[in-house]
């Protein structure tokens, strides 16, 4: 077992950064607060550039957090003794932007427990853990694969910290819900092809699968190829596979003790962690009834707009959730039982984005130079999608990944869910914020409310171009996403403020969406409290400004400069967003 140690102490960096001029101090202290994530720093390509190798994890103990929030406190109160009425505009701006992240980050300190780390849904630990090893930690030359083997090695240290936090969290009361750790299990043993006996076949792990695969393309003789497939082999059986077998077994005996209650009211200090999530998330401050009640009022203006589109195509009356059924399947769907069908969804996908990328000069001037790959995962089915950023040193692009690994995709929404992941969307969003000129924080940090605002904002900006015109159910499928999209703000808030048990939420949604597909997303609410009404209120937020500023300007209003203001600074809070472009608009007036 490899400990994993900081690399400074907190005074000695606190020590270095005081007095720096007001660029330097952005530069280099959000450069000691990133070198405490190795893993992080893999991810965005920036590794070797801060002179740090790709062969450490990142430490998750609880020393090591508390060390963290340390600084990240110290470095908010270095920012605030700067006198910020003397900088200049550019950067009173970042100083802004940080002064927020920072605040933020420091408001979560008293909930460093309250978070559920391990559990089924995308962020998880154990899709994470797979995610970074097969797809972003590079293996192009023999160092990256002994770097790769490095890392293996240290994960028994890894899942030992995690356990670490996982029985603090059991002290402070904060426990999955009983059927989240059952799903959460379930996956684990699919994916790390667990038998019976807590046992698991270490070639057949993805870990090693990925790894051999990329080690194929590495020009060496094969001879030295197998020993370091069989070095890693070595470190995922008698590293990984126990460690985790030590995982699974905790889990099992959380079953013992965990309830059904879904929501976090059910912790100590519940109500206040639920307050904070909600401004962390939205970056507003509204309270959950405000957002519960903003949620109705939605839910019930996309259901006449899906009405009206219901009429035109001449369908009987009857519920949205019947007549949404036989759209779906008046639309049709894609087989993904062949390798040909698998291919079918990523080429139409591709045809997708070719489409509106060729429209979107009307509406931007400013656009991302890294590129972005449509990628068939086989890890989940029904058509869906998520985006993952590229490096900041352009090795790898973004990736838009697609689920190929069901029975079928479903046509009416592949449209939307293009717009929202790739272009104009979180594509655009995120790989522009990589690539502008300012501090390196505003090139990484994501604001929830700012970039999933975007990504739905993104579908009704591809509306607004006329790509839904003609295409009735891609229309519908918009209109249904947008629905979802406005459900999860009462839903989450019934949930985690209003005691809603978990079948509540999953009646509501059935009621209301008029599927029973999505009712799955009522355990990602559960599991990530506050993420999902930051979708909707980050859009509300900017067709707020955008209608602002064209009732303001009239024929002086030009959407290519609005577009340029809320891409153009990378990902910001809402409430910074607002004050932009109300400069932007006064200025466009004198």
């Amino acid at each position: 077992m490899k400990s994993l140690e900081p690399m400074s102490s907190v005074p000695d960096i606190v020590a270095h950064l005081k007095n720096l001029p007001i660029d330097e101090f952005f530069e280099e202290s959000y450069n000691q607060l990133i070198l405490r994530d190795p893993e992080s720093l893999t991810k965005s390509g920036r590794a070797r550039e801060l002179g740090l190798g790709n062969d450490q994890l990142t430490d998750i103990s609880d020393a090591y957090i508390r060390e963290t929030q340390a600084l990240e406190k110290a470095v908010l109160e270095l920012l605030r003794a700067y006198n910020r009425d003397e900088l200049s505009a550019e950067q009173q701006l970042s100083y802004d932007i940080y002064e927020w992240y920072l605040d933020d980050q420091v408001r979560g300190h008293p909930f460093m427990y309250y978070d559920y780390p391990v559990h089924h849904f995308l962020v998880g630990f154990h899709d994470i853990l797979i995610r970074f090893f097969a797809e972003i930690h590079p293996v192009t030359t023999k160092k990256d694969a002994e770097d790769y083997i490095s890392r293996l090695s240290q994960l028994d240290t890894k899942i030992s910290q995690l356990l670490e936090g996982l029985k603090n969290r059991e002290k402070e009361g904060v426990v999955p819900p009983k059927f989240i750790i059952e799903m959460t299990m379930k996956q684990m043993a699919k994916n790390f092809h667990l038998d019976d006996q807590d046992s698991s076949r270490g070639e057949e792990s993805p870990l090693y699968t990925a790894f051999s695969k990329k080690l194929e393309k590495i020009q060496l003789d094969e001879e030295e190829k197998q020993k370091i497939r069989d070095k890693a082999l070595e470190e995922i059986e008698e590293t990984f596979i126990p460690a985790f077998n030590q995982l699974y077994g905790y889990l099992q005996y959380l079953m013992t003790i965990a309830t059904d209650d879904a929501g976090v009211w059910k912790f100590p200090n519940g109500g206040a962690y639920y307050r904070y999530v909600l401004r962390r998330e939205t970056s507003t401050d509204l309270t959950p009834e405000e957002i519960h009640e903003m949620g109705l009022r939605e839910v019930e203006r996309i259901q006449k707009e899906m009405y009206t589109v219901f009429a035109e195509l001449r369908y009987p009356d009857g519920s949205i959730s019947e007549l949404m059924e036989r759209a779906i399947e008046d639309c049709g769907f894609i087989d993904t039982t062949t390798q040909a069908g698998k291919d079918q969804v990523v080429k139409t996908y591709e045809g997708i984005l070719k489409e509106v990328d060729q429209l979107l000069d009307a509406v931007v001037d400013i656009r991302p130079h890294g590129g972005v790959e449509v990628v068939g995962d086989l890890s989940f089915g029904g058509g869906g999608g998520f985006y993952v950023n590229g490096s900041l040193d352009g090795s790898r692009p973004g990736a838009f990944h697609t689920g190929v690994g069901g029975d079928k995709v479903p046509k009416y929404r592949m449209q939307t869910i293009a717009y929202h992941e790739a272009i104009p969307g979180h594509h655009f969003q995120m790989t522009i914020a990589q690539e502008l000129d300012v501090p390196r924080f505003r090139n990484d940090i994501f604001y929830n409310g700012h970039g999933e605002g975007w990504g739905l904002y993104a579908e009704q900006l591809a509306w607004e171009l006329g790509l839904y015109e003609g295409k009735p159910y891609g229309n519908l499928g918009r209109l249904q996403l947008k629905l979802l999209r406005a459900v999860r703000l009462v839903a989450d808030t019934g949930i985690h403020a209003m005691k809603w048990t978990r079948e509540q939420a999953k009646q509501y949604m059935r009621e209301t969406l008029g599927s029973e597909g999505a009712t799955h997303e009522v355990d990602r609410y559960i599991v990530l409290p506050g993420q999902a009404p930051g979708y909707m209120m980050g859009m509300l937020k900017i067709l707020e400004l955008r209608e602002k500023a064209m009732d303001e300007l009239g024929d002086l209003f030009d959407i290519k400069e609005f577009h340029r203001i809320i891409l153009g600074n990378g990902s910001i809070p809402l409430e910074i967003q607002e004050r932009l472009v109300n400069r932007y608009i006064d200025a466009k007036k004198t």
